[in-house]
């Protein structure tokens, strides 16, 4: 556990000197803080692999510091112990609902303390390689975005769209963050796509077609073993399902395609409309509608997600899709 780096965050300078003591013993390099306003500029400046809070602190108390940094993606995922000399109960109730990791009570076991400490690092070790695994899947998904220049920027609005979607057909937080995931992570499969099938500027033959409809398959392959990824991989097996059933790969139909699924397939067929392509134009906001509306007419689309996204994209409120507007 060499070079990780404990934050230590305490009012209370014999204790700040007693856990900066302790924790240099193990090997660990130690900042330390002596408010929760100092210990959310350290933080900031230079993220810990670990942090030591007390609860009870001028400015800002340690239940306030854990909800602040709970509540931040890029710092949602580092331990924190609180140490508290409060009631166990209370305490561990408050710290709780505010996101700790652990608690230590005051006064506290030397050995107790050094056991947690090494045990929290492990499994931050092991979210680290976690993290590191899907932020490759990512840039990989990324990679394959970028053969076609025609697809630029494709991920992010899809993302967006499909979050701005989500939240509006009011999906739960792990819902929307999986919409996120997927925008960029949906074809990701076509990295096993030849690229004279993938970058064909003309229409595919049937055996083509058979061929690129693969990447559903492929993709979802690849993110299968990635626990992180589970809401995630139904969007990517299933996004190009229809309504009627005529979709691929499973010719699944109605609610049986996840409404994940369903969500992202908009925004990516609204985005397609949008983005010029060597076979078309840009289409106007008004007439990307009223494709997707003769999309619900044939069968193809869930009427249930179309009309509530082409609420927000008529009263402005899908983020980025402006760009296109007549």
């Amino acid at each position: 556990m060499a070079n990780k780096t404990i934050l230590v965050v305490d009012d209370n300078p014999q204790n700040v000197e007693l856990l900066t003591v302790l924790m240099q013993a193990e090997g660990y390099e130690v900042v330390v803080a002596a408010d929760g306003l100092e210990a959310l500029a350290q933080v900031a400046a230079f993220p810990p692999d670990l942090i030591l809070l007390d609860i009870m602190m001028p400015k800002l108390d340690g239940y306030a510091v854990c909800r602040r940094l709970k509540q931040e993606a890029p710092t949602r995922l580092v331990p924190i112990v609180l140490l508290t000399a409060l009631g166990a109960e209370e305490a561990r109730v408050q710290g709780i609902e505010a996101g700790a990791d652990d608690f230590i009570m005051k006064p506290f076991s030397r050995a107790e303390l050094r056991a947690r400490v090494r045990s929290l690092l492990r499994l931050k070790a092991f979210t680290d390689e976690l993290e590191y695994a899907e932020a490759m899947l990512l840039a990989l998904s990324r990679t394959v975005e970028a053969k076609d220049p025609y697809t630029q920027g494709h991920c992010e609005r899809l993302a967006a769209y499909s979050v701005a979607l989500g939240r509006k057909l009011g999906l739960p937080p792990e819902e929307l963050t999986a919409l996120d995931r997927g925008g960029v992570l949906h074809d990701l499969g076509k990295i096993g796509i030849p690229d004279a099938i993938l970058l064909k500027p003309s229409g595919l033959s049937e055996a083509e077609w058979v061929i690129m409809r693969e990447h559903t398959v492929i993709g979802e392959r690849i993110c299968q073993s990635l626990r992180s990824l589970l809401r995630v991989l139904p969007i990517i097996r299933h996004h190009h399902e229809r309504w009627d059933g005529s979709g691929y790969p499973d010719g699944l139909a109605g609610e049986a395609i996840p409404l994940t699924a369903r969500i992202l397939q908009i925004a990516d067929i609204f985005d397609a409309l949008m983005t010029a392509r060597p076979y078309k134009p840009a289409w106007s906001l008004q007439t990307a509608c009223n494709i997707l509306r003769d999309e619900v007419a044939c069968g193809w689309r869930d009427p249930a997600v179309v009309g509530p996204f082409i609420e927000l994209v008529e009263r402005g409120e899908l983020p980025g899709s402006e760009a296109g507007a007549p």
